[in-house]
């Protein structure tokens, strides 16, 4: 049973790490940045070097393909991203890059001709963290924005993505529109700790949860913090606490999936002596069940109305849902046997991120696979993984991808 290469593997790692590399160990490649053109400069050159074309699309996607022997089947696709979080860390994402290139790479050593094209992708800005949304470039391929829309998205210096684009000359000519796909596989790191917790070598990612994002404004009265006796107030400020209660009891009713966050909150007038008038807040849920989710809004309002006793006006907006992803069970498979074969360990896991593979299976069977990283740390310089867990990731993705490619 063929094996990647593992040193290879770790070499391109530690080699894209120092393209936006920190002081404090981590790295920052904003999308479409200098730095991510570099790196983008290095994934193509090194494809080439191998014998892979690569191509790319007017969202700046990148597509590394080695050829099968049946050019008229649909091709089985991989990959991740190669943008970072600003003073993000070295393996989120650029890892499944440097995995799916490894695969091909370990195909060509060992000669082997698969019946279908396999295609690495470089999905470009999946962070979000220079332009909003998130897994824009993905988003546009699979159908979920125009490309209007996305070449228009501005960072905070009023640069569009189209205009960065044509900065780092990434604009490709081809439109960015999906083709015909078998099966996609992306292997990332877990960004949470139950896989090193438990000592298990591989996530199978079943699904990806659903988000749904609340505005919430609790309107009470100003008043003075001297003269106002506590029966008479109506304080925006304890209305919120006990809001905040509410929502993290909400998300311990739903254990083990549920999520349920407060994330931000401005108290107005927000001075020493005034008992506040109004609080907006965030509530954030997530699960990977539309039907938890709907009870965790009907409990949400529930907590609204509750509050109303307070003499505090509660208003629920909500800004945002983004529906359960269900990854494909024949995807899911194929990793599970390879799992089986290579002797690691392996548990079914929920993605609670966002990720490219969420918007490409809208449209074709696909799956991810995780590995661990340290302490469960992610978006952050402290980021880590092991040597062996990069490795064993990397044969995972390898044969799943493989067993799909060799299909007819």
């Amino acid at each position: 049973m063929i094996r990647v290469n593992a040193a290879r593997l770790w070499s391109t790692l530690e080699m894209m790490a120092q393209i936006g590399g920190t002081p404090a160990g981590g790295v920052t490649r904003l999308a479409l940045s200098d730095e991510d053109r570099i790196a983008r400069n290095l994934l193509r050159d090194w494809a080439q070097e191998a014998g892979f074309n690569c191509d790319v699309d007017s969202m700046g996607n990148m597509f590394i393909r080695r050829a099968g022997k049946n050019p008229s089947l649909a091709p089985v696709i991989t990959g991740s991203h190669v943008d970072s979080q600003p003073l993000g860390g070295n393996y989120d994402g650029i890892y499944g890059v440097m995995a799916g290139l490894e695969l091909l790479r370990t195909l060509n050593d060992n000669q082997l001709e698969t019946e279908r094209d396999i295609v690495l992708i470089n999905w470009t800005n999946e962070e979000g963290a220079r332009f909003a949304p998130a897994m824009l470039a993905s988003g546009v391929w699979t159908g979920q924005f125009t490309e209007e829309y996305a070449h228009a998205r501005a960072d905070r210096d009023g640069i569009t993505v189209g205009e960065a684009l044509d900065a780092i000359g990434y604009r490709g000519e081809h439109p960015a529109h999906a083709f015909p796909i078998h099966a996609c596989y992306e292997l990332h790191i877990e960004q949470g700790p139950i896989l090193e917790d438990d000592a298990i070598d591989i996530g199978l990612v079943r699904a990806a949860m659903g988000q749904r994002w609340f505005t919430i404004t609790l309107d009470g009265f100003a008043a003075h913090a001297g003269t106002t006796p506590m029966h008479s107030r109506r304080d925006a400020l304890t209305a919120f606490a006990e809001l905040a209660l509410k929502v993290e009891a909400i998300g311990y009713q739903h254990v083990p999936d549920g999520r349920a966050t407060i994330g931000m909150a401005n108290v107005t007038p927000n001075s020493r002596n005034v008992v506040p008038s109004r609080v907006v807040c965030s509530v954030e849920f997530r699960h990977p069940q539309i039907e938890a989710l709907d009870a965790m809004e009907a409990a949400l309002y529930q907590a609204a109305k509750h509050i109303a006793a307070r003499g505090v006006n509660a208003d629920v907006e909500r800004i945002f849902d983004y529906a359960p992803i269900a990854f494909d069970a024949a995807c899911l498979a194929r990793s599970e046997e390879a799992v089986a074969a290579l002797g690691y360990s392996a548990i079914p896991m929920v993605s609670g991120a966002g990720h490219d593979t969420c918007y490409v299976s809208k449209i074709a069977p696909a799956s991810m696979i995780f590995i661990p990283c340290e302490k469960g740390i992610s978006h952050n310089e402290a980021e880590r993984i092991l040597p062996e867990w990069s490795e064993k990731g990397a044969n995972v993705l390898l044969h799943s991808v493989l067993s799909a490619a060799q299909e007819k």
